[in-house]
């Protein structure tokens, strides 16, 4: 549930104009720099690796839009970022770093902050399943639990620092972009002219997150910083059971889908993830380490939070901050279809078509990079 903070009589002074964005070439990232720049409120400064690449040269071509060359992993280039800007969003890719190394540089991010005088500070967090389970290692999930504790650490925090300077935890979800996109959890396979998940859900139901719409949120907090400070915005469109996911595709494209519910066997020996299942989710990660996470346990995990229905969304409180958010997959199917053919893309029946993927086609960086970007 998205946890509402008491307001603070010092939390008016938290209003920024400059952002500083780790993560701003993700996925998230590049909505939500849209988002901030959209009407020249604030100006952005993207930490980059390669400020030449394709998605970073589409970011600068928006306008208010900069870059810092370096990694999140060096106090000296987070220090020149921070000191820079009055605000900051940091969303740190835990399949780059893994685990353990996310936690200590978003620890540090968090504190640099702090000492280099940010007024305010989003983390773009995910859900700690593991304590929303009871602390049931069958819904352990290393990119998800490495952004959840860092959440929770970070709203302790801000119970002493939020007069000094006000944070915000944003929590989003598995996008919804990643249903048709190659290289995902729940990349669709096409059988016999049908649209097909195999994936081990059940009948449960994934939050699933529009990145349009994370813009928005992003920019939300940031515009509101006096209600914002102390929160834990918790997101999604809506719980997508997938048989529901089928059937909307279905309904918008004209062409057959199917929802086939898969055991964890199976899902691992023919699955989207299955030739990667024993490397480190992280690929950064030490594989010698006995903490690092392989892809086969830590997706094991994601998939048992869905099925067992582990997290929650107050999608009351979601329409009241965003009354025109999207709300059902097939609303963003319809807006994905529309939007990729008026792009060049094609329909969304072209776009989920193997054969007709494309440099650009997969929406997730470290697919993009091909899991070899630095740390």
């Amino acid at each position: 549930m998205t946890s509402q903070p008491q307001q603070s009589a010092a939390a008016s002074s938290h209003a920024t104009s400059n952002i500083f964005v780790i993560g701003g070439t993700g996925a998230q990232g590049i909505p939500i720099v849209s988002a901030l720049v959209a009407d020249k409120k604030y100006a952005v400064r993207v930490l980059s690796r390669d400020s030449t690449s394709p998605r970073a040269k589409a970011l600068f071509e928006l306008g208010n839009v900069s870059f810092l060359e370096g990694s999140f992993a060096d106090e000296a280039i987070l220090r020149e970022g921070l000191r820079s800007c009055d605000g900051a969003f940091v969303n740190i890719d835990g399949f780059n770093t893994g685990e353990k190394a996310e936690i200590f540089w978003a620890i540090r991010s968090y504190e640099i902050a702090v000492e280099e005088g940010i007024k305010f500070f989003v983390y773009g967090n995910l859900d700690y399943v593991l304590k929303k389970s009871g602390y049931d290692s069958r819904f352990r999930t290393g990119h998800y639990d490495g952004k959840g504790r860092i959440g929770e650490w970070i709203l302790f925090q801000n119970q002493v620092n939020r007069d000094r300077m006000g944070a915000a935890v944003f929590t989003s979800g598995p996008y919804i972009e990643m249903v048709i996109s190659p290289g995902t959890p729940m990349t669709p396979t096409v059988e016999d002219g049908v649209v097909t998940w195999r994936v081990p859900l059940g009948e449960g139901a994934v939050p699933h997150v529009a990145l349009e719409d994370c813009g928005y949120y992003v920019r939300w907090l940031f515009d509101h910083p006096e209600r914002a400070n102390g929160m834990d915005l918790e997101v999604a469109i809506e719980h997508v059971t997938y048989a529901n996911l089928a059937a909307a595709f279905e309904k918008v494209t004209g062409h057959p889908a199917q929802y086939i519910d898969t055991n964890l066997d199976t899902y691992w020996r023919k699955g989207p993830l299955s030739r990667r299942a024993d490397v480190p989710a992280g690929y950064n990660a030490d594989p010698n380490d006995k903490s690092t996470m392989s892809v086969r346990d830590n997706f094991t995990g994601f998939w048992n939070v869905w099925k067992h229905g582990i997290v929650e969304r107050d999608y009351a409180f979601l329409d009241e901050i965003y009354p025109n958010r999207i709300k059902t997959a097939e609303q963003w199917f319809r807006r994905e279809d529309q939007l990729g053919r008026e792009l060049g893309k094609g329909s969304l029946w072209e776009r989920v078509q193997p054969e007709n993927w494309r440099p650009d086609s997969p929406i997730l960086k470290g697919t993009v990079d091909r899991r070899q970007g630095k740390l």
